[in-house]
């Protein structure tokens, strides 16, 4: 539920007249759209947050907005555009420049530079991180780093060896960087020769992202797996999984019982466009009404989650 979580906050901000806390909440919004692999949507949130923060040189929450840019560049296999995202955050001539949210990202920037050709300056940025952080690096860090030096390892030995620090440490609550090592994981085997061990990781990354809404992600861990000679089942999408960013949020919304002309004034939209929006709604979740609304999202999550 954190599109409505974002929706409230950005509610709130503009209650007590707090710009910044609204650009706070587009990114959010841009975050998840990335991760939903909502390149459009991910834009657009993005963009809200640049023209509040960037008149301002707040350049905290032009970086995270830039993180939901970058999550829908990898998700769909635009890696030199994710590359060149995440270089913006080591720029010190760039609004989005923020040495912290850049060391946080290093495992994006990491991924994005091993499909886009970039490995020898992904290398030294990975290098930059370690002496900024430390000999004990914060848990976010941390992350990013051994997926960073898994994917960026110079030989099979080395590689071998770091993914499997990356796999012994505890991404109990780290859900999408686990189903993304898998994915290189199993990638790394297939590239390796050893198709028949690739199989396993790629399958556990394609139910993962299943599971998580990561569509995009979900897509390419099927690509490697119809690679290996296995054939993989289709996505089968919850009905949830059909709408758009904007769309859900707005189901959500109207599932809590708002009116067309609640929704509307938090969305800053009409109620003749949420009209507009429940009418694409609700076919798409098989539903004639709004009555029905909690109950479809509801089965749509359980489903996801088995």
């Amino acid at each position: 539920m954190a599109i409505p979580a974002a929706e409230e906050a950005r509610s709130l901000a503009t209650e007590l007249g707090e710009p910044q806390w609204v650009a706070a909440a587009d990114t959010v919004d841009s975050v998840i759209a990335g991760i939903r692999g909502d390149q459009d949507a991910a834009g657009r949130a993005a963009a809200r947050a640049a023209r509040i923060a960037v008149p301002t040189g707040a350049n905290l929450t032009v970086a995270f907005a830039q993180s939901g840019l970058i999550l829908a560049a990898l998700g769909t296999g635009r890696h030199c555009e994710a590359y060149e995202a995440a270089e913006r955050l080591f720029d010190p001539a760039s609004p989005a420049h923020h040495p912290v949210i850049a060391c946080w990202l290093i495992g994006d920037l990491a991924e994005a530079a091993l499909h886009a050709g970039r490995i020898s300056e992904a290398r030294a940025r990975v290098t930059q991180v370690e002496a900024a952080a430390g000999d004990i690096p914060g848990t976010c860090i941390a992350v990013g780093l051994r997926h960073a030096r898994a994917l960026l390892a110079q030989d099979p030995q080395e590689a071998a060896a770091r993914f499997d620090e990356a796999f012994g440490a505890d991404l109990t609550h780290w859900p999408l960087q686990r189903a993304r090592l898998l994915l290189a994981y199993g990638q790394w085997l297939r590239r390796q020769r050893r198709i028949a061990e690739s199989r396993a990781p790629l399958r556990d990354a394609r139910d993962a992202f299943d599971a998580m809404g990561c569509a995009a992600w979900g897509d390419q861990a099927r690509r490697e797996l119809r690679a290996s000679g296995e054939s993989s089942r289709r996505r089968d999408p919850s009905a949830s999984d059909q709408l758009t960013a904007q769309e859900l949020q707005i189901a959500q919304l109207a599932a809590q019982g708002l009116s067309n002309r609640d929704i509307a004034q938090r969305l800053y939209l009409s109620h003749r466009t949420i009209g507009t929006h429940l009418y694409r709604i609700f076919p798409k979740l098989g539903i004639t009404g709004r009555g029905e609304l909690r109950s479809a999202l509801s089965s749509s999550t359980a489903l996801g989650k088995r």
